[in-house]
């Protein structure tokens, strides 16, 4: 099980590069090429999303962490800000929440298997897409 760590600052000029690295090492894991479209939407959605949080939060000097973990049957990938649980907008509450919404509604119709939670230090937005099989034979 292989895993590289991207952190970066939680600016969206980052965004991109997250994106980038993380169709990459998809694609070199044995993800479907006809995935990694559905892979690089849903990494730029969730980076986006913790890089809005920082910024509504205010949260200077927090980074984003995007792992990327080559598994045996599974390329997971999770996306953890430092934006802290009052960050974290509450349905309903404002067009911020509606953003948080919309964001979150991308990424479940990009992702079958999908998890959000919110710990102490932020959300983490935990993601996965099965291996081929023929490219784990090579």
């Amino acid at each position: 099980m292989a895993t590289v760590e991207l952190r970066f600052s939680a600016l969206p000029e980052h965004v991109r590069t997250a994106r980038l690295v993380a169709a990459a090492v998809a694609r070199r894991a044995g993800v479907d090429e006809s995935v990694l479209d559905e892979v690089r939407l849903a990494v730029g959605e969730a980076c986006s999303r913790a890089v809005g949080l920082h910024q509504r939060g205010g949260v200077t000097g927090g980074a984003v962490r995007v792992a990327l973990t080559d598994q045996e049957k599974r390329f997971l990938i999770e996306v953890e800000d430092e934006a802290g649980p009052a960050s974290v907008p509450e349905p309903g509450a404002d067009e911020d929440a509606d953003e948080d919404t919309l964001g979150l509604a991308v990424i479940t119709g990009l992702v079958e298997d999908l998890e959000v939670s919110h710990g102490a230090r932020g959300g983490l937005i935990r993601m996965s897409w099965p291996v081929s099989v023929d490219a784990l034979a090579h």
